[in-house]
């Protein structure tokens, strides 16, 4: 059997490009499988057919111009003749006489002249020979090896996909799949009103669109893959559902009974954005910025994948019953195709207790833990540990105990006036904290208060900066402020990243820097 090499350009998959053809065999691909497919999926099957494809290419255009040459085949004299044994020689015949060997019986000898003026002899007419057998792929090409493609460029071809078929009106894509549109089960109004019952009967949700399908009675002839697809995307294109599963799981809630809170940030989370000049930064102040890891952060910094990440409650947070989905904790978290809210489940890691979480991507935060941190005792700047579960849609909490004492802390006292005062006060605790991060407030309400006043005035951004750094120089001898320390101070009552404030600091001649991002104020520089 002989053996030949197939070869494409160096640059076929880097370059690579979907063509018409491509696209009507997918379509025909899904037509007849009848299963809607992730796009992994189908550039799994669509590798598969290009390789099959150009293979077929060059062996065509190797043989064009002739006929493959085999023992076994006729000849006549002037006919063209392609020999992949010889790598795709092209020869003529230019005679055709008979052969003499008792040992081979009756055959032919054929003589081909080469375009380069050679001149061979040939059998023909041979039943029996190894180069009778079709040219065999000899796999020296890792570009037409569909398991080295895929191991490569999968990521690459799989965005060249997408952003070819999202802008083709024949397929639609729901939690992640596609299937065109022709071929969907129709799900009327009627059934979709059930749809709605079927949910508030289950306080909003959430369910499967398997539950649904069974709900509802719609049934059909049909792939069962196919009507959960088509009850998906009727369910998607309306208002009133909303697709809340993660990545590989299709769960409906419906919109209206969805927390407020997850629809819309809470307000000590809400942060207008601030222009201020990052190239000031010191190289400690960025070390920083990255260590409190703030969801609002520009970071670009790409953290090491780890199964757990402790992190310092800021008061926003524990005050709305969140998490920031920074860039630390993002990949603990359920994440999703499409949808921009994730419902999911939160267990406390020292208890097994259970109870549902919600995922906001846009928004940055993770929302449904208000309960369980007035249940732990957790305060502003209590250590939190986020670790993730060996069980798809959970995440597992753990804060450190620890006996319950009263401790020296930093205070928060809100005055007649409205007006932010701290002070050193004994507090009872009973969480491990960050001794710079931590921050007691015995009147939570009078804090939603100053928060409202501030959603009304908003005050000057500096004027803040500066009467928390003044509060804060009073609670030790030596009146210094570590940046962390006015940045755990200054969210209590704004939103606010720790790069707006250590902008200030870098660039202001009343704050005094002593070392090791510690802070005096100087009042003298104050105008």
């Amino acid at each position: 059997m002989v053996t030949v090499s197939f070869s494409l350009n160096e640059d076929y998959w880097q370059n690579f490009e979907l063509h018409d053809e491509d696209i009507e065999f997918i379509y025909n691909y899904l037509l007849e499988s009848e299963t809607p497919l992730t796009p992994q999926e189908l550039v799994a099957v669509l590798v598969d057919e290009r390789i099959r494809y150009e293979k077929f290419s060059i062996e065509q255009q190797r043989s064009s111009g002739g006929d493959l040459y085999q023992p076994k085949g006729s000849y006549i004299a002037t006919q063209n003749l392609v020999f992949p044994a010889l790598g795709w020689q092209r020869g003529q015949v230019v005679l055709v006489r008979p052969g003499h060997n008792p040992d081979l019986g009756e055959f032919q000898v054929i003589r081909v002249a080469f375009n380069g003026g050679d001149e061979r002899e040939f059998a023909a007419g041979l039943k029996n020979h190894i180069l009778n057998e079709p040219p065999k792929l000899l796999k020296d090409d890792a570009s037409l090896d569909a398991d080295f493609v895929l191991r490569n460029y999968s990521d690459d071809l799989v965005q060249r996909l997408e952003e070819d078929l999202v802008t083709n009106p024949d397929f639609v894509r729901i939690a992640g799949r596609w299937f065109p549109r022709t071929l969907l089960v129709d799900v009327n109004i009627g059934q979709l009103n059930l749809a709605e019952a079927v949910l508030d009967m289950a306080n909003g949700g959430p369910m499967s669109t398997a539950e649904l399908t069974t709900q509802i009675e719609l049934s059909s002839d049909v792939n069962p893959k196919l009507l959960e697809f088509s009850l998906d995307y009727a369910l998607e294109s309306d208002a009133r559902f909303d697709e809340v599963g993660p990545s590989g799981n299709t769960l409906w809630y419906l919109h209206r009974l969805e927390p407020a809170q997850v629809l819309e940030p809470p307000m000590y989370l809400r942060y207008a954005g601030m222009d201020y000049d990052r190239s000031i930064l010191t190289r400690d102040m960025l070390a920083l910025e990255r260590e409190l890891d703030d969801e609002l952060s520009p970071l670009e910094v790409r953290y090491p994948d780890q199964d757990s990440v402790e992190i310092s409650l800021i008061f926003p947070h524990w005050r709305s019953g969140t998490l920031p989905l920074s860039a630390r904790l993002r990949p603990l978290f359920p994440t999703a195709y499409e949808a921009p809210r994730i419902r999911f489940m939160l267990i406390d890691g020292d208890t097994g207790d259970q109870f549902p979480g919600w995922v906001v991507r846009e928004k940055r935060y993770v929302f449904g833990l208000k309960d369980w941190y007035t249940a732990r005792g957790l305060i502003p700047g209590s250590l939190v540990r986020v670790q993730r579960s060996s069980r798809p849609g959970e995440v597992i909490l753990h804060r450190d105990t620890r006996r319950s004492s009263r401790e020296w802390m930093r205070t928060v006292l809100v005055g007649s006036d409205s007006g932010i005062v701290f002070a050193m006060l004994k507090q009872a605790v009973s969480a491990t904290y960050d001794e710079r991060m931590a921050i007691a407030l015995p009147d939570i309400e009078a804090i939603d208060q100053v928060w409202l006043r501030m959603q009304k005035e908003h005050p000057p951004f500096e004027r803040i900066v500066v009467n928390m750094v003044r509060e804060l120089a009073k609670l030790n001898p030596q009146s210094h402020v570590h940046a962390s320390e006015l940045y755990a101070a200054v969210n209590i009552i704004r939103r606010c990243p720790p790069g707006p404030i250590m902008t200030l600091l870098a660039s202001r001649p009343w704050f005094l820097h002593v070392g090791d991002l510690h802070y005096r104020f100087n009042e003298t520089e104050l105008v």
